[in-house]
């Protein structure tokens, strides 16, 4: 090795030396450092159990309070409007997930356990419309245009419950959502002043469907705050009457 490259060498490994101190003279963070005392190892374990189960409680207020009114289609009592909550588009169309919603509404009304089918969605970009895909998709399956209502406003369930209750009027209704999703919805709609059934569908247990059940313990959360506060949704508006025109039309 030539005289350059030696120095360049010493030069290496004096740097990596000098970084190496560095980091053994660093202190970590107080809060990242465990208790050196068993005494303060006890509190630190119970300190995380109590946040899980602080954590987890919103989630538990979800099955206790609901467990009774969630079934499947077939149990689904008679009702005279359906609600539908969007779970967005595929290149314009229905997801899988919210086409399986759609179709148990359509089923339902085949079977004249209900009689109008309120869609609820996001319609706040231009390019983006859940109500109107969630109507084409019900027209296809043998649900008349005059007996679908949408709402353009359901930004969220929270939402669409308290539109569905102060903008149209629905006091009683059956939600139709996936399983992990349907026990937020009726507490919320109970909590927004209409009385509900969840009717849960089936969903492939793929990705979408874990993430989902995961996102749903933290969605309880928000939902208890909700339904503790009820805040207005982001947009109101006026009364409509397209749920009691649609009542009113002939099948």
């Amino acid at each position: 090795m030539d005289q350059a490259n030696r120095r360049w060498w010493e030069r290496l490994r004096g740097s990596a030396a000098a970084w190496r101190a560095g980091l053994a003279g660093r202190s970590r963070p107080a809060w990242s450092r465990l208790p050196r005392t068993r005494k303060g190892r006890r509190r630190a374990v119970q300190g995380a159990m109590a946040l899980c189960v602080v954590a987890l409680l919103p989630a538990t207020w979800l099955f206790v309070t609901t467990d009774s009114k969630i079934g499947s289609v077939a149990d689904a009592p008679r009702a005279r409007v359906a609600m539908v909550f969007g779970a967005g588009l595929w290149k314009g169309e229905p997801s899988p997930y919210l086409a399986h919603r759609l179709d148990a509404a359509a089923e339902l009304y085949r079977a004249g356990r209900i009689e109008v089918v309120l869609v609820t969605g996001d319609n706040s970009r231009e390019e983006y419309d859940e109500p109107d895909a969630m109507r084409a998709y019900l027209k296809k399956h043998g649900v008349p245009d005059r007996r679908i209502v949408s709402d353009y406003a359901g930004f969220d369930t929270w939402d669409s419950c308290v539109r569905a209750k102060k903008i149209f009027g629905v006091d009683r209704a059956v939600l139709i959502s996936q399983g992990f999703h349907i026990r937020r919805a009726v507490a919320l709609c109970d909590a927004a002043g209409v009385s509900s059934y969840g009717v849960g569908v089936d969903a492939v247990h793929d990705a979408t469907w874990y993430y989902g059940g995961a996102r749903e313990v933290f969605a309880a959360g928000k939902a208890a705050l909700d339904a503790a506060f009820r805040p207005d949704p982001r947009f109101l508006g006026p009364r409509e009457p397209g749920v009691e025109r649609a009542l009113a039309s002939g099948r």
